[in-house]
């Protein structure tokens, strides 16, 4: 239920009365992972201190010390978040040092787990967790909507020009097949972006901005997605 790399601060006890709260547990890796990133870069405390400093929300050096020693009782939400910053690495990455420790315990009275599966669970990648009522689903659906169209939208455009200037008959045919595959899934994109912000509307929150590229066309007038596929989102 601990990790085990020394850089983080702990071995894995073999008397389960030795193994550390979770609370502790959750504290030492990311202290342990603050130390590891910060002699990476080869910086001081003082360093890091300066560049929390810089971000505007100072944690002075005998904090950042006491926090890598384990001396310091709590660790707060912000500095988290400002220590990620400093040290150009994702909070999560701090939290769940993946690649860094062997594995670690989501919350208490939990088995341990890999740092990538507590990694997805804290950032909602996992699906299991409020499939059915998730908004940050439909919202990652609707990212990924926009990106495919994007997508399919530039490669009917490159099959277009190939089929202009192909220099003959069969390159052309070929050519206008891409562009017509292209096409279909650009199609489909867009159906599938409509009816995405169409959900999100229904529940009551405003879409996320369109790219300018795609707003005309998919904020059009007259426009009506059928939303009664909501599975495939």
């Amino acid at each position: 239920m601990t990790q085990r790399r020394s850089d983080h601060g702990y071995e894995k006890a073999d008397d389960e009365d030795d193994v550390l709260e979770w609370v502790d547990q959750v504290m030492a890796t990311v202290a342990g992972e603050v130390r590891r990133r910060r002699k990476e870069l080869g910086w001081s405390a003082q360093d890091l201190a300066d560049k929390c400093e810089e971000i505007g929300h100072p944690i002075p050096r005998n904090v950042i010390a006491n926090m890598e020693s384990g001396r310091r009782s709590n660790l707060p939400l912000v500095d988290v978040m400002v220590l990620a910053q400093a040290l150009n690495t994702p909070p999560i990455c701090l939290i769940y040092p993946v690649g860094y420790v062997d594995d670690v315990q989501r919350l208490p009275l939990q088995d341990s787990t890999s740092p990538l599966d507590a990694l997805r669970w804290f950032t909602g990648e996992e699906t299991d967790l409020g499939a059915d009522d998730d908004m940050l689903r439909y919202f990652r659906a609707h990212h990924a909507a926009q990106e495919r169209l994007r997508s399919a939208r530039r490669d009917e455009e490159h099959a277009r020009y190939h089929a202009q200037t192909a220099p003959n008959a069969d390159r052309k045919a070929e050519a206008l097949r891409s562009q017509a595959r292209a096409a279909e899934t650009a199609d489909n994109a867009e159906n599938r972006l409509r009816r995405v912000r169409a959900f999100i509307e229904e529940e009551g929150v405003t879409p996320p901005l369109l790219w300018p590229d795609l707003a005309a066309a998919i904020d059009s007038p007259g426009s009506d997605p059928d939303t009664t596929e909501e599975n495939d989102l």
